[in-house]
């Protein structure tokens, strides 16, 4: 199991955390079985994760404005899976249980309660500010994740939006454990960045937002993620993350083809 850097997590710093699930068959990408193999889905998943935590290292090997630098996290649950990362992450990534125990509320439920339980833990653990991003935008361009850092390291409390295509988000940051972000949301809906705005506004807090990017989570987003890596190109300035893990178990298992078979 990887551990955090002392160093960073002693002066503070902007935490990057990955949420994720042990990568176990039939319990990752399952969306994506047909047309995926329950192999292949499996290893695309480890991949994901792989290129998500290279892409938060080299965020933080680029100079994170926030004080103190860049740590990459992954969040991940079930409880007692810590060994089951091993070889699988970026050097230096360390692990934070988020599966919710403990974070309880009417208002709270679904992966909200895993998302309060990351940010609660990583504060904890000494941040002074927290993203949480999911493990589902492997090319990810890495400059949004630099961005996310230095509009939290700025003076004055702020929520930072990274929105999803789909209507979700693939990245949130805080500078503090805003409960209500995460309460009454239709998670899995194309209403959740819009709701997580409300949130914010009833709070008084203002939300700064990133460009919008894409989650990979069915067949048709798994083909423009394969056409991508293939020919990848600037979007709105910025450079996708190329994803080389992702882009050898596209190659490996012949995605391109299976998906439009």
């Amino acid at each position: 199991m990887t551990e955090p850097s002392a160093s960073v997590t002693e002066q503070g710093g902007c935490a990057v955390a990955v949420m994720a699930k042990a990568p176990r068959p039939g319990r990752v990408k399952t969306r994506l079985v047909p047309p995926l193999s329950p192999q292949a889905a499996l290893a695309l998943s480890a991949g994901f994760l792989r290129d998500t935590t290279e892409n938060i290292a080299l965020a933080a090997r680029r100079g994170g404005i926030c004080s103190g630098g860049i740590q990459g996290y992954v969040a991940y649950a079930p409880a007692g899976t810590e060994c089951e990362f091993d070889g699988m992450l970026a050097q230096g990534t360390g692990l934070i249980l988020a599966d919710g125990a403990g974070v309880a509320g009417p208002r709270l439920h679904g992966i909200g309660r895993a998302l309060l339980h990351a940010t609660r833990a990583l504060f904890a653990a000494g941040h002074r500010a927290v993203c949480l991003v999911n493990a589902d935008s492997p090319n990810l361009p890495t400059a949004l994740l630099e961005r996310a850092a230095a509009l939290l390291a700025a003076d004055g409390d702020r929520v930072v939006l990274g929105p999803a295509e789909d209507g979700g988000y693939y990245l949130i940051g805080m500078k503090a454990a805003h409960r209500h972000l995460f309460e009454d949301i239709a998670w899995s809906s194309e209403r959740v960045a819009e709701e997580t705005r409300r949130r914010a506004a009833a709070l008084g807090v203002a939300v700064a937002e990133l460009d919008p990017w894409y989650d990979v989570d069915d067949a048709p987003s798994l083909r423009r993620l394969c056409r991508d890596l293939a020919a990848p190109r600037p979007r709105g300035g910025l450079e996708p993350y190329p994803a080389p893990v992702t882009a050898e178990l596209v190659a490996q298992f012949r995605l391109g083809a299976v998906l439009q078979a």
